[in-house]
């Protein structure tokens, strides 16, 4: 068995989920401003989610669903899914963003799983909390040993694609290493970079490698 893990904010999706639901709160620029700090690299991204989402607080569940459920997939995510598992791949999402997005996306892409983060409710509105599988900086890089560990998959035949600095813990498990459309601290610890905005343009590029 081989595992392909995919970030989900700018890689599976075109764009950020927090900032889609920081613009129907009227905070966007102030989240996106903490968002592109976080991904950088600028800021510990555990600090950086809790600020982020306290300023989402008051939005109603059924709206955030609303967005989350109509986000813009990042062109070719549905072929590079097909592409890997029809050769051998358990396709998985690992996302510091959430379960209103992921789980959606999930069944949209055919994923067979994804990890992510929830977002706290209280009678019918987001409370500004959040809880998960994903809230600090080492969590990608924790969640995909227990899942090899889970699947007896090798770092060898584990392939992993993301574009930010909650993602670099992730890369050091795996074999191959996409950024995509990233920045620059992933870049560093990627073996292979992506910069066309198209998911397919890692088809050729894993061809020629195995």
């Amino acid at each position: 068995m081989k595992l392909a893990v995919f970030d989900f904010d700018s890689t599976l999706m075109n764009g950020e989920t927090i900032d889609f639901l920081a613009k129907e709160c009227g905070v966007e620029a102030e989240v996106a401003h903490i968002t592109h700090r976080a991904m950088s690299g600028e800021l510990d991204f555990y600090e950086s989610l809790k600020t982020r989402v306290s300023l989402l607080a008051g939005l109603a569940e059924s709206r955030a669903q609303e967005i989350c459920e109509n986000l813009p997939l990042m062109p070719g995510a549905q072929e590079i899914v097909a592409f890997l598992q029809d050769c051998g791949y358990k396709v998985v999402c690992f996302s510091g963003g959430f379960s209103l997005a992921t789980r959606h996306f999930a069944r949209v892409l055919g994923l067979d799983g994804d990890f992510s983060n929830i977002l706290h409710t209280k009678a019918g509105v987001l409370s500004g909390e959040v809880g998960g599988e994903m809230m600090f900086g080492d969590s990608k890089g924790m969640m995909l040993m227990r899942l090899q560990h889970l699947l007896g998959v090798s770092v060898q035949d584990t392939l992993c694609v993301g574009d930010g600095a909650n993602d670099v813990s992730m890369f050091a498990y795996a074999h191959t290493r996409v950024a995509f459309c990233a920045k620059a601290v992933l870049k560093e610890a990627a073996n292979i970079v992506v910069e066309q905005k198209d998911l397919r343009a890692i088809i050729p590029l894993l061809e020629q490698k195995s």
